[in-house]
């Protein structure tokens, strides 16, 4: 929580006034018990109407006072709770989307959403209470506990009595119940990551008739959410009946003792009300604080799982893979071998690229653009590599195809190129300069990223597009859309350009989806192409298109072609074919069918008459 009161700082004179007046609406409503006591002792005792009404019209004044000051309070605290919960939520969708994708895999999507909605709002909610009573209640309770010793003093010991009883049944059932509420917030967690599990995945589960498993999930999870809280919310439900008992009882004995000093004469009856009338209000306060702990228990167990966020760092960033990877070596044992040894060296005496690449690439000119040499990747928390020594070299301008089988590592491997993970072992160079040495910004604008899901968000067509290239004019989104084979799906639309997009591009086929995702990466005419299996909808003769497309582009972009068709990649100047996270092959296409059985074994499935004419001219 210390770490959120920062956000606190912009509203120091809201966080002043709302307490303070607080504390006047207590200080006049304190006063409101010894006015009765006069009311009853002066004007009643002695029938004097003028003093009953002049009283009464104290009693009034206070009463106003007293509204306006918490009118008061209540606007500066709910502006400092509302401020604080804004600049909370822009800071941590900030921070979120500056993560790298290992730091999101590891918090999980659910668990981020969770925190940045249900969890900020409670301690908005927090925030506001706080201000509004946190201050009020002990000030009633104690300043009761004060005004009854101006009364008689030997009743106002019951008071002392009663209230470290109090104390101590609030805050002993506060920190019960913290711990608990945490846990009940990670049950939320758990229940919002498989609503959203349902409705994305909403047409697989019908396809393979998995709707009352999926229930039957949702209803185990639920469950156990409902239980939880309810275990949680009876140990809470014990604060107000105990506060009742031991103040109710605290009152009987006030009754009994003011009684028989009223009877000796000690005691008015005026000021045996006013006891009274203290005792009330600090069981009314009890009972506000108590409701208000438990607020607070909440929000605090919500604050720290928000700080938690806040506290998860980047393993992307201005030099952050440099020291990712430097941490991820030493854990691994890598820094004494001989990719370790690479991988500090300096670009300056990085090794020829013949001695680390096959020969079909080395003995290229200038295959030097972007070099892997030895490099493995591991997911955070994995067990295994999920990449593992893969070296090759690529000239400016290239295409590169890369190929394998269903978890070979093909996503793992171009996603190391924009940097979205960091390699565990060897150094990637992108100009003679390793990939940890630029800026993050600088290297993701000289590149075109299209993911394997398409992606497109609400807004129009153009807006889309734009995010490509904030600054792109007409005839560069129309150059892109005719490159991307999308040029008639857009003159084809109301509006064109305009053309409204619905939220993920609902109101698009998938083809087109992938057409104009493809499109938006081509209106920046980026260094670096990476194409993610983004073309898997569409058609063999439009794919044909766009590859011929894409090559024809006079900027000498390179491209990196992930695909499971070999159709896709048999033209490319460079394919790799992975296998189990290995590289299995480095070559063209004839070299590769010619020695890599695993592309053999892919090729031959795809194109079987292939295999046959293979086997009879052999």
């Amino acid at each position: 929580m210390k770490r959120l009161l920062k956000f606190l700082k912009s509203y120091r004179k809201e966080c002043v006034i709302a307490p303070l007046f607080k504390l006047l609406e207590a200080a006049f409503e304190l006063f409101v018990p010894k006015v009765m006591a006069s009311i009853i002792d002066v004007g009643i005792k002695n029938h004097d109407g003028s003093y009953v009404i002049k009283m009464g019209l104290v009693l009034v004044a206070l009463a106003v006072i007293g509204l306006s000051c918490a009118v008061t309070a209540q606007f500066f605290a709910a502006k400092a709770a509302v401020g604080f919960s804004t600049k909370l939520r822009e800071v941590l969708f900030g921070h979120i989307e500056d993560l790298s994708f290992t730091d999101i895999d590891q918090a999980g999507t659910s668990t981020l959403i969770t925190r940045m909605t249900s969890d900020v709002n409670q301690v908005q909610s927090g925030v506001n209470m706080t201000l509004r009573l946190f201050l009020r209640s002990p000030i009633i309770v104690f300043g009761a506990m004060i005004m009854a010793f101006t009364v008689d003093v030997e009743m106002a010991w019951i008071f002392v009595i009663a209230i470290p009883i109090l104390a101590i049944i609030v805050f002993g059932i506060m920190l019960l119940t913290m711990p608990l509420y945490k846990k009940v917030q990670s049950g939320l967690d758990k229940v919002l990551g498989i609503t959203r599990e349902n409705l994305t995945g909403v047409r697989v589960i019908r396809a393979f008739h998995q709707e009352e498993t999926e229930k039957t999930r949702f209803d185990e999870s639920n469950q156990a959410l409902t239980a939880m809280q309810k275990f949680v919310g009876r140990i809470s439900a014990c604060m107000n009946p105990v506060t009742y008992v031991i103040v109710n009882l605290a009152i009987m004995i006030l009754i009994y003792k003011g009684a028989l000093k009223v009877q000796i004469g000690d005691l008015s009856q005026g000021q045996v009300i006013a006891i009274l009338d203290y005792m009330s209000m600090i069981l009314v306060e009890l009972v506000k604080l108590a409701n208000l702990i438990i607020l607070m228990t909440k929000a605090l167990a919500c604050a720290d799982r928000v700080a938690s966020v806040l506290e998860i760092g980047t393993d992307v960033g201005e030099n952050g893979s440099d020291a990712a990877n430097g941490k991820d070596q030493a854990e691994n044992g890598t820094a004494e071998g001989k990719s370790g040894a690479q991988g500090a060296a300096s670009s300056d005496d990085a090794q020829p690229v013949e001695t680390f690449v096959g020969a079909s690439v080395a003995q290229r000119e200038d295959a030097n653009y972007l070099v892997f040499d030895h490099v493995a990747m591991k997911y955070r928390g994995a067990g295994e590599e999920t990449l593992e020594d893969v070296s090759f070299a690529v000239r400016k301008g290239d295409t590169v195809g890369v190929i394998g089988g269903t978890g070979s590592g093909k996503s793992s491997l171009v996603n190391l190129i924009p940097g979205f993970y960091p390699a565990t072992q060897g150094r990637i160079l992108l100009e003679g300069k390793e990939l940890s040495s630029f800026d993050e910004a600088e290297l993701r604008n000289r590149m075109g990223i299209v993911p394997q899901k398409a992606v497109l968000f609400q807004g129009t067509i153009r807006s889309n597009l734009l995010w490509g290239k904030p600054d792109a004019t007409e005839e560069e989104m129309w150059n892109a859309l005719e490159l991307a084979q999308a040029k008639e799906i857009v003159e084809g639309k109301d509006g064109r350009l305009d053309a409204e997009v619905a939220q993920n591009g609902r109101n698009f086929s998938g083809g087109q989806r992938q057409r104009l995702t493809i499109a938006r990466a081509l209106v920046r005419k980026p260094e670096i192409l990476i194409l993610d299996d983004s073309a898997s909808a569409l058609d063999y003769a439009t794919d044909a298109k766009l590859r011929a497309a894409i090559k024809s582009i006079k900027d000498q972009t390179t491209t990196f072609i992930v695909s499971q068709r070999a159709s896709s990649i048999r033209h490319a100047d460079l394919i790799i074919v992975l296998d189990d996270g290995r590289v299995a092959g480095l070559g063209t296409h004839d070299e590769l069918l010619a020695s890599c059985e695993v592309y053999q074994e892919i090729y031959y499935s795809q194109y079987p008459e292939e295999r046959k004419g293979a086997v009879t001219n052999g």
